[in-house]
């Protein structure tokens, strides 16, 4: 029955309106059950909506493309709308308290998984550039899928789950750098320090001038709206403005869900934000689960029966963890759960893979070093929200109170 369905057109790599109807009907039924299913065992729901897409993926049902145009479309609109719904959900003052150690958190995140990684993948055997690569593909956070996870499960708001989207944030940032200094490594070009300086400049700035200009033009311009419109009118222009700060962003070399989160700030202390807030979970109720099931389909589990891909995997995959988790304890000035902020940060996601893809796609890796590199993705994307889950319901109610897990103290 599924083999008469075809999802990719030969030529055109494009589907007919009926064909895409059914496939995003299937991925939403898959992610919904899966999700409840997941809830209903303690597990966050993003476990079982990546495990539908592992399920419905080219590696067991073949039911779901995830390099389909149209579907990528739908799944990074998806990641959009989350970003932006996490950006409303942020206290920019909160966040901004806890800065330095965010900051820290991602600086340590980052140079310690690529140290290891590259280390461990020369040992292993591996080339120069391909070890660059994979050192590289574990610099990553997965922004959202950690944001989902804290959310679902009430703790974004607290200060380990502030430092943590907030590092995660910047590890995106300073992921494109890295990203863009890989490409230029893989296309047989040597990086400048004046082309990552402005690289770094552009990611940065672009997140701060948002902000700040966008705290001093948009609350009145909402305002305005909200005399003259209806509720989903201020939720249709909060889209727009999502919508065009991504654009924004990634066009001047930064990133969308960069664009997007800063939109959400912007809009978070307004007092529209509530009405804001319904209208985009409406939205993002659709698109949101096709972005984790298209991440869960573009693991290929047949990749994964050669002794050598496991080996370079497994230990991609203990220097991914290990590299992250101690991240979490980098801000020795704060006490907080720094076990959970460690863990919090674990997770590649659909980040990792995008590194992943540049290395296959350039011919710098070969097939069993991308396979190897995707189980790291799969083991660390799917191994994170359980461990919070578990993390949160032995820390108990005390976390549910900011001030009651972090005493914020400086070092003399």
């Amino acid at each position: 029955m599924i083999a008469t369905w075809s999802f990719t057109a030969p030529e055109t790599g494009g589907v007919s309106v009926a064909q895409f109807l059914l496939l995003l009907a299937v991925i939403l039924v898959a992610a919904k059950v899966l999700g409840e299913l997941a809830e209903r065992i303690g597990q966050p729901a993003v476990v079982g909506e990546l495990l539908a897409g592992v399920i419905l993926g080219p590696s067991v049902i073949g039911f779901v493309d995830p390099t389909l145009p149209s579907l990528h479309l739908i799944a990074e609109i998806g990641v959009v709308l989350l970003l932006f719904g996490i950006g409303l959900e942020t206290d920019l003052k909160r966040l901004l308290s806890v800065g330095g150690a965010a900051f820290t958190v991602a600086v340590v995140g980052v140079l310690l998984p690529f140290a290891l990684g590259y280390f461990v993948s020369r040992a292993l055997g591996l080339e120069l550039l391909p070890a660059i690569v994979a050192g590289a593909a574990l610099t990553a956070t997965s922004v959202g899928i950690t944001a989902r996870v804290l959310a679902d499960l009430g703790r974004l708001q607290s200060v380990e789950g502030q430092i943590v989207l907030g590092a995660a944030v910047i590890d995106d940032v300073i992921g494109l750098i890295i990203l863009a200094i890989v490409t230029d490594l893989v296309a047989g070009n040597a990086p400048t320090a004046l082309g990552v300086i402005k690289t770094t400049a552009i990611a940065f700035g672009f997140l701060a001038a948002a902000v700040i200009v966008g705290r001093f033009v948009i609350p009145p311009v909402f305002a305005l709206i909200a005399k003259t419109g209806k509720e989903h009118t201020l939720a249709t222009m909060a889209l727009v403005l999502a919508f065009l700060l991504a654009v924004l962003a990634s066009n001047i070399g930064s990133a969308l869900i960069v664009g997007a989160f800063a939109a959400g700030l912007v809009l978070s202390p307004t007092e529209h934000v509530h009405a804001i807030e319904r209208g985009v979970v409406r939205l993002a109720n659709v698109f949101v689960p096709v972005f984790f099931v298209a991440v869960g389909a573009a693991v290929d589990v047949h990749t994964l029966g050669s002794r050598d891909v496991l080996l370079v995997g497994f230990a991609l995959t203990a220097v991914a963890i290990v590299g992250k988790f101690v991240a979490g304890f980098a801000p020795v000035w704060i006490r907080a759960n720094k076990t959970l902020i460690g863990v919090g940060m674990i997770p590649r996601g659909e980040v990792g893979l995008i590194f992943a893809q540049t290395g296959l796609t350039a011919g710098v890796l070969n097939g069993g070093e991308y396979s190897a590199l995707m189980l790291m993705v799969l083991i660390t994307t799917f191994l994170a929200p359980p461990l919070l889950r578990a993390l949160a319901a032995r820390t108990g109610a005390a976390d549910q109170d900011p001030g009651a897990v972090v005493e914020m103290t400086t070092e003399a």
